[in-house]
């Protein structure tokens, strides 16, 4: 695989770019006190963020396995807060559903 000096240069701008954005949000934390309210608002973000990620495919037409699929990651991501999982999840009940449909 050849990787041009773009690429990496991209890349390499897009990690520290990540990197920059989770550093702020911790150091903003530092200094806000977290009452049950926050807290309640932090935790509903990773759902926030799935629904986020795949309610686009669903703005530009998507069918039926597209609904699906949406289905499928706000189920686990209720069911286990774990973002990667539902992703995978979701990402791959698309799949079937498209194979099958």
């Amino acid at each position: 695989m050849d990787t041009s000096a773009d690429f990496l240069a991209a890349l390499a701008a897009m990690a520290a770019a990540s990197y920059a954005c989770r550093l702020g949000g911790f150091v903003a934390m530092r200094f806000v006190t977290v009452t049950p309210r926050l807290e309640a608002a932090l935790r509903a973000v990773p759902l926030a963020v799935m629904i986020g990620i795949a309610a686009p495919a669903l703005a530009d037409g998507g069918g039926l396995a597209e609904w699906i699929g949406l289905a499928a990651v706000v189920i686990a991501m209720r069911l286990t807060r774990n973002d990667p999982l539902a992703a995978v999840l979701g990402v791959a009940t698309v799949a079937l559903a498209r194979a099958i449909l």
